[in-house]
């Protein structure tokens, strides 16, 4: 009786509050750091639960409507805040410069251009977005497809790195004017370019598939070092991310937002903190580096992950054993005639068994025929 009362406290409790403090803290710090690093920050929020045994976690990502998806909101704001703060000067810059350029109807300084840039860019991640966030997410956002889509990523961004030595990527950059170490600059990108770019950016609505990494890989084969791909692909992921977080602010603030407002709050803090932290290391990275490092940590990682996820099988607790099997038809076993106990009724995976008394169960002499037996 009391163990029953507390198996209900527990199923209510996790109903009110399915996403602990704990795990909020560090889906946060995971959604900030990997919000900004290529290894898709989407694809490591379906991993990891799995990957801890946080099968709550696990059983509300592909559903279409859970409380997962009001906490997913928060973490995205939370990475686009940072993100702001960041570049708060050069947001300014950015808003002051389109605003001229409507005024006097021409672009005439590289910051108008970079303005108009992230809006060429932003209008077909948008709309790809509205259309195919949903069916994509319900579709993918599953552990053992995340691990096969960050091994892509992987040899996506291995593969950018080597294609922009080929000899038709240097063509690119000579005409537009490369400098003398062969790369050409980010504001002289065509507004095809940048319209090019934000389709790959849309890769990024796959688990396991990387926004950044998209973006800053088809710079690189367009011509850009990786210091402007990869401040390019910051700049415009901000107003996507955001514009995200708060299209599907609804989510957060209606029914599915019950029991977990407190932690997406927590959430979104630690994923701006960070995210400001990750920017800053990665814009000093990008100066001498590359992307094969994160490359060939996606394709290990997402590697051991589809091993993990096709041997690995969640344990049936007998809690959830028993639960399967009450729904079946009792069986009833009768005894001989003469015995006293009329029968025992077995259901699902246990025996009822009556209290124990001197009538429960016949004595039987050797020839198996019952004897009367004196009652207590």
């Amino acid at each position: 009786m009391h163990f029953a009362i507390f198996q209900t406290t527990l199923a209510q409790l996790a109903t009110v509050h399915p996403i602990s403090w704990f795990q909020a803290v560090a889906l946060g710090l995971l959604q900030g750091v990997t919000e900004l690093f290529p290894v898709s920050s989407l694809g490591h929020t379906v991993l990891f639960p799995s990957l801890f045994g946080w099968n709550t976690l696990v059983r509300f990502q592909s559903r279409p409507e859970s409380p997962w998806l009001a906490f997913v909101v928060m973490l995205h704001v939370g990475s686009a805040i940072g993100l702001l703060i960041y570049f708060w000067r050069d947001w300014i810059k950015i808003i002051t410069a389109f605003f001229s350029t409507l005024g006097k109807r021409r672009i005439s300084t590289p910051t108008e251009r970079l303005a108009w840039l992230i809006i060429s860019a932003s209008i077909p991640t948008g709309i790809l977005g509205l259309a195919l966030e949903h069916p994509i997410r319900v579709a993918l956002a599953k552990p053992i497809s995340a691990a096969i889509f960050l091994v892509v990523n992987g040899g996506i961004l291995i593969s950018a790195e080597r294609l922009r030595r080929r000899a038709e990527v240097r063509a690119v950059a000579l005409r537009q004017g490369a400098a003398a170490e062969g790369f050409r600059r980010l504001d002289t990108l065509e507004f095809r370019e940048a319209g090019v770019l934000g389709l790959a950016q849309s890769g990024g609505l796959i688990p396991g598939i990387s926004r950044d990494g998209m973006v800053m890989s088809a710079g690189l084969l367009r011509g850009l070092d990786n210091e402007d791909a990869a401040r390019y692909s910051f700049l415009l992921a901000t107003p996507i991310i955001l514009a995200a977080g708060i299209f599907k602010l609804s989510d957060l603030t209606g029914p599915l937002g019950n029991g977990i407002r407190g932690q997406a709050v927590v959430a979104a803090a630690c994923a701006a903190v960070a995210g400001i932290l990750s920017v800053h290391y990665l814009l000093r990275y990008f100066k001498t580096r590359n992307l094969i490092p994160f490359g060939i940590y996606c394709i290990l990682f997402g590697a051991v992950m589809i091993v993990y996820t096709s041997v690995s099988r969640p344990s049936v607790t007998r809690r959830q054993l028993y639960g399967r099997r009450a729904g079946r038809r009792s069986v009833t076993i009768r005894t001989p005639a003469r015995s006293s106990a009329a029968a025992a009724t077995r259901t699902g995976a246990y025996w009822s068994r009556a209290p124990r008394t001197a009538t429960t169960r016949p004595a039987t002499d050797c020839s198996g025929v019952a004897r009367p037996t004196r009652a207590a």
